[in-house]
Protein backbone atom coordinates (compact mmCIF):
# COMPACT_ATOMS: atom_id res chain seq x y z
CA UNK A 1 0.00 0.00 0.00
CA UNK A 2 1.40 3.61 -0.60
CA UNK A 3 1.63 6.33 1.63
CA UNK A 4 -0.36 9.24 1.04
CA UNK A 5 2.44 11.37 0.09
CA UNK A 6 3.27 8.38 -3.05
CA UNK A 7 -0.28 8.70 -3.87
CA UNK A 8 -0.33 12.46 -4.39
CA UNK A 9 2.97 12.24 -6.44
CA UNK A 10 1.71 9.10 -8.29
CA UNK A 11 -1.75 11.39 -9.30
CA UNK A 12 0.00 14.29 -10.22
CA UNK A 13 2.27 12.19 -12.21
CA UNK A 14 -0.72 10.69 -13.85
CA UNK A 15 -2.44 14.26 -14.02
CA UNK A 16 0.51 16.02 -16.42
CA UNK A 17 0.19 12.90 -18.80
CA UNK A 18 -3.44 12.95 -18.93
CA UNK A 19 -3.51 16.60 -20.18
CA UNK A 20 -0.81 15.88 -22.85
CA UNK A 21 -2.74 13.01 -24.42
CA UNK A 22 -5.02 12.94 -27.42
CA UNK A 23 -8.55 12.58 -26.87
CA UNK A 24 -9.31 9.21 -28.09
CA UNK A 25 -6.59 7.68 -25.50
CA UNK A 26 -8.58 9.77 -22.80
CA UNK A 27 -11.53 7.62 -24.02
CA UNK A 28 -9.44 4.37 -23.91
CA UNK A 29 -8.32 5.33 -20.29
CA UNK A 30 -12.39 6.27 -19.34
CA UNK A 31 -13.20 3.13 -20.52
CA UNK A 32 -10.34 0.91 -18.93
CA UNK A 33 -11.08 2.44 -15.57
CA UNK A 34 -14.64 1.81 -15.94
CA UNK A 35 -14.17 -1.60 -16.37
CA UNK A 36 -11.36 -1.76 -13.48
CA UNK A 37 -14.22 -0.38 -11.60
CA UNK A 38 -16.37 -2.86 -12.45
CA UNK A 39 -14.08 -5.68 -11.82
CA UNK A 40 -13.62 -4.70 -8.32
CA UNK A 41 -17.34 -4.09 -7.56
CA UNK A 42 -17.99 -7.67 -8.79
CA UNK A 43 -14.80 -9.20 -6.95
CA UNK A 44 -16.27 -6.85 -3.83
CA UNK A 45 -19.30 -8.89 -4.50
CA UNK A 46 -17.70 -12.04 -4.35
CA UNK A 47 -16.24 -11.55 -1.16
CA UNK A 48 -19.57 -9.97 0.05
CA UNK A 49 -20.92 -13.21 -0.78
CA UNK A 50 -18.08 -15.31 0.21
CA UNK A 51 -18.14 -13.91 3.80
CA UNK A 52 -21.58 -13.97 3.91
CA UNK A 53 -21.85 -17.69 3.68
CA UNK A 54 -18.71 -18.32 6.09
CA UNK A 55 -21.04 -16.33 8.61
CA UNK A 56 -24.12 -18.57 7.88
CA UNK A 57 -21.21 -21.49 8.94
CA UNK A 58 -20.48 -19.88 11.74
CA UNK A 59 -23.47 -19.80 13.03
CA UNK A 60 -23.93 -23.43 13.44
CA UNK A 61 -20.83 -23.22 14.91
CA UNK A 62 -21.74 -20.74 17.53
CA UNK A 63 -24.78 -22.82 18.15
CA UNK A 64 -22.55 -25.80 18.71
CA UNK A 65 -20.58 -23.36 20.81
CA UNK A 66 -23.20 -22.39 23.00
CA UNK A 67 -24.41 -25.97 23.60
CA UNK A 68 -20.91 -26.73 24.88
CA UNK A 69 -20.93 -23.93 27.35
CA UNK A 70 -24.45 -25.40 28.88
CA UNK A 71 -22.91 -28.96 29.30
CA UNK A 72 -19.37 -27.52 30.79
CA UNK A 73 -22.07 -25.48 33.02
CA UNK A 74 -23.99 -28.75 34.06
CA UNK A 75 -20.76 -30.23 34.39
CA UNK A 76 -19.55 -27.76 37.20
CA UNK A 77 -23.10 -27.61 38.96
CA UNK A 78 -22.95 -31.79 39.38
Amino acid sequence: MKTEHQREMLIKDINVLLHQAYDSTLDEIYALLKRIEAEEDEDDLKAYHATKSDADNLTFAWEDIKKEIANERRKDVA
